[in-house]
């Protein structure tokens, strides 16, 4: 019988557990004398963890009596001196030491759970042990983006990885074939032995390959393949180099992804004799390429998908593919898979089986899911129960974040869902604004105008949107940026564009600058106003682009990206939401003083128009360029001059040179050189200047003008 070492009633529990499951050995005491833990109220069992025990034996552990907590990762080795403990392989080095002698393949230890990132990992692990509902048992989920230009050889190439094909692999869609390129996401998975830096040396790694459309019609659907991806191959042509939408693809892992593999595909196409030098020029060409990015130094490999091309027999092998292999094993790492909050799915194909039901097939984004579950497609407020699930056609009970999954329900029309998102009911937004931290993508070269329209992609939905850009009030350029919240008490600046290095000031923003050096805040943000609803979590990943620039054009279409803070529900979130929204524009208005009215008032002229009203300005402060500080007390005459008091008094100097130049000109007559050289004077008298300063709240319906 399975033992452990020490007194841990979870691992007692789970043993115990997992030994019915399994069914070999004694069954063990009834259900009613398994040990309790600690602390624990007889008869009030808890729910443990959801996902922290995969499939079957999850389920069981489910009624067991007592909590098991998720900060005691069980271990489940074998007694030291077991003939297989001795026919073991080595002990992984990233493990502790101390459990060596109790280390038996197929199991994980409570210090060996703890090496994992995440309770989604270890349960990931734990499913090393072979539990029931695994697609392959003791698989590591890592998903792997297959992006590249149209015609770089990234459908082969999956083709020439994988070992298992799903529904949607290979272009198998009938326009695909017709047309003979990618026209939407592929997946399919490569199963290989789990590589030591990951875990026990007797699990396994599976590469779920998603292989994205190269056109550059399609980039909606590259953006959201993108999205879902841990590991990124970029796919050249090596005859070819960089193009256009290799650029494209590059931006897009830089936002969505963390690491890289550059992929150099058709070596079969090089001459044999200078083969591998052109593999070195075009190795250092992206590596020069590469450096200035978040991928410098990654590995680059070359490789021939299918040699001889589309029409070559199926027996001819590929080059490199074995070599590729092992580079996206030591590439590979262990996701962030967090099974406990609300679940969410990106479903990007959907179809009926007959005598089945209806099928959606996706990668899991969050949270986690089992049969029987309810779960709700939002878009139609439709809520329907798990019949079945699978993945790579292998039967599962349970799928946590990162999964590849297909979720069969009954009772639905595939034809109302092409892609879109599937979730725990009542936990998603449908939202018809938003609010985002954003930055500018460097390599788009136009500027980023408010009130400009873009394309806004959220997930796999694209929507046409307008933006507003803001950002910190002046004296706040330099705080350090709020990561994934926003603060409602504080007041914002308006932009008339995205401030960015290579941006022309406006005129909010002039007297921001510095010596003429440009100030650039540390965050900035965005109000988009979508043209239609959009549903999505909150904190998702938005990217904003110019889909309508000619695709032929050697330029960037991704203008900017972000993070999505901030959510609009209300249909009329202009008058409910955005009066909260505390962005404010600078207003400055200059005019000049005409006359000295007495000792604390002047006349001033040209700081408003004939028709203004006037009195809306009464009682705002106003500078004049002698010094002196007054107040707008009122309109005087009829063509838009106004009376300003000064409250401290005109000063003589400024007395004096308000007399001079209210001294009407001489008329000179012929020849009088003398009146000339006076009126020459009092022209090259400066005017004296009003300057009136204030701000107004953007979303203030009132158009109040403040002064601070």
């Amino acid at each position: 019988m399975l033992w452990h070492s020490g007194k841990c009633s979870v691992c007692e529990t789970v043993l115990l557990l997992l030994e019915r499951e399994r069914g070999g050995g004694p069954l063990g005491p009834p259900r009613s004398a398994l040990p309790r833990i600690p602390g624990a109220e007889p008869g009030q069992p808890k729910r443990p963890e959801a996902g922290l025990f995969p499939g079957r034996v999850r389920g069981l552990v489910r009624r067991a009596p007592g909590t098991l907590s998720p900060s005691k990762p069980f271990f489940l080795p074998q007694a030291a001196g077991d003939e297989e403990a001795a026919a073991a392989p080595p002990w992984p080095a990233e493990f502790p030491a101390e459990r060596a002698a109790l280390w038996r393949p197929g199991f994980l230890g409570c210090c060996e759970a703890r090496a994992f990132s995440s309770l989604g990992a270890a349960a990931r692990a734990i499913s090393m042990a072979g539990a029931a509902g695994s697609p392959a048992p003791g698989a590591l989920n890592v998903n792997v983006g297959v992006l590249g230009h149209i015609d770089s050889g990234k459908t082969a190439l999956a083709r020439a990885l994988s070992s298992v094909a799903s529904t949607a692999a290979f272009d198998r869609a009938p326009q695909s074939r017709a047309r003979g390129i990618t026209l939407d996401l592929g997946f399919s998975c490569l199963v290989t032995p789990l590589p030591r830096h990951l875990g026990p040396p007797t699990g396994r790694l599976q590469l779920t390959l998603v292989d994205c459309p190269g056109h550059a019609s399609l980039i909606r659907t590259i953006i959201g393949g993108a999205q879902i991806i841990d590991l990124m191959m970029l796919v050249i042509d090596v005859t070819k180099g960089m193009q256009t939408q290799s650029a494209e693809c590059l931006v897009i892992g830089q936002i969505a992804c963390q690491k890289m593999i550059v992929v150099l595909n058709k070596i079969d196409l090089l001459p044999e004799g200078k083969r591998q030098a052109a593999i070195e020029k075009m190795t250092k060409k992206m590596l020069k390429t590469l450096e200035n990015t978040k991928f410098h130094g990654c590995p680059i490999v070359s490789v021939a998908a299918k040699p001889g091309g589309p029409e070559a027999p199926e027996t001819v092998a590929p080059i490199g593919v074995s070599e590729l292999i092992e580079v996206l094993k030591s590439e590979a790492y262990l996701p962030n898979r967090d099974p406990s909050g609300p679940f969410l799915m990106a479903v990007d194909h959907c179809f009926s089986i007959k005598g089945q039901g209806t099928v959606m097939t996706g990668t899991i984004l969050s949270g986690s899911v089992s049969v029987g579950d309810n779960v709700e497609i939002p878009a139609l407020k439709v809520t329907k129960k798990v019949k079945s699930m699978q993945m790579f056609h292998t039967p599962v009970t349970y799928a946590m974040q990162g999964d590849r999954v297909g979720i069969c329900v009954t009772q639905f029309d595939p034809k109302l869902l092409e892609r879109g998102l599937i979730c725990t009911p009542e936990s998603l937004q449908t939202i018809h604004a938003a609010i985002i931290s954003l930055k500018k993508i460097q390599y788009f070269r136009g500027t980023l105008q408010t009130k400009a329209k873009f394309h806004i992609t959220v997930g796999h939905e694209t929507v046409m949107g307008r933006v507003m850009f803001f950002s910190p009030a002046p004296d706040d350029f330099n705080n350090e940026p709020m990561e994934n919240s926003f603060d409602f008490g504080k007041e914002y600046l308006y932009q008339e564009e995205y401030l960015w290095k290579d941006s022309r000031s406006s005129e909010e923003n002039k007297e921001n600058d510095q010596a003429g050096e440009r100030q650039i805040p540390k965050q900035q943000w965005a109000l988009l106003e979508f043209e239609k609803p959009v549903t999505c979590p909150k904190l998702c990943l938005v990217i904003g682009s110019k889909l309508d620039t000619d695709i032929h054009a050697n330029t960037c279409r991704l203008a900017f990206h972000g993070v999505l803070l901030q959510g609009m529900e209300d249909k009329n979130y202009t008058e409910t939401f955005l009066p909260k929204l505390k962005v404010y524009k600078l207003k400055h208005k200059e005019g000049q003083v005409e006359r000295l009215c007495d000792d604390y008032s002047v006349i001033g002229r040209s700081l408003f128009k004939k028709e203004t009203n006037i009195q809306i300005f009464v009682g705002l402060k106003v500078k004049l360029s002698t010094g002196e500080e007054g107040i707008i007390e009122g309109g005087f005459g009829q063509s838009g001059k106004f009376k300003i008091r000064i409250p401290d008094g005109v000063r003589p100097e400024t007395k004096a040179l308000l007399t001079a130049i209210s001294k009407k000109k001489p008329k000179a007559g012929k020849g009088d050189t003398a009146k000339e050289d006076e009126s020459n004077k009092v022209d090259s008298i400066q005017p004296v200047h009003i300057t009136l300063l204030f701000k107004r709240y953007v979303f203030d319906a009132q158009k109040k003008m403040i002064q601070s």
